[in-house]
């Protein structure tokens, strides 16, 4: 016996065309990817990562590695609903080793908390979340 799909499609015409919930589509955008330096801090985040885990093979064993994906999966599954307090991922943060890390944010402020960011639609939040529409679970900037 086959389950049935658990997504509903809310898309018109194949794009997201709800400029409510999304904004209005930019042709820049959709055309150019993201900075250089980002992509070169990306790559080499991941070079790390991998360098790392080819460190902890070789001084604990296989099963190290793969015990310490089983906590970061579970950790970046918990979270809080969508609502007036975003999820910390403290978790998360003190298992990858992110909490040492001083971001944009720590000294250039966390975007959450500008005065053009829209309100949160706890709803629209939920609706992505259980994967019955699409787009981003918070939107952006007015």
């Amino acid at each position: 016996m086959e389950e049935a799909p658990k997504v509903i499609a809310h898309q018109i015409g194949g794009l997201q065309n709800d400029a409510f919930r999304f904004g209005l589509q930019g042709v820049k955008s959709g055309i150019v990817g993201s900075h250089p330096l980002e992509s070169a801090y990306q790559s080499a985040s991941r070079t790390d990562e991998l360098m790392k885990r080819q460190c902890m093979v070789n001084l604990y064993g296989s099963a190290f590695p793969l015990k310490m994906d089983l906590d970061r999966q579970i950790l970046s599954r918990f979270q809080r609903p969508p609502g007036a307090i975003p999820s910390s991922m403290l978790g998360l943060e003190a298992v990858t080793g992110n909490l040492d890390n001083f971001g944009f944010e720590d000294y250039l402020n966390d975007p959450r908390e500008s005065d053009s960011l829209r309100p949160l639609d706890m709803h629209h939040g939920m609706e992505v979340r259980l994967g019955l529409s699409k787009g981003p679970v918070c939107p952006s900037f007015i």
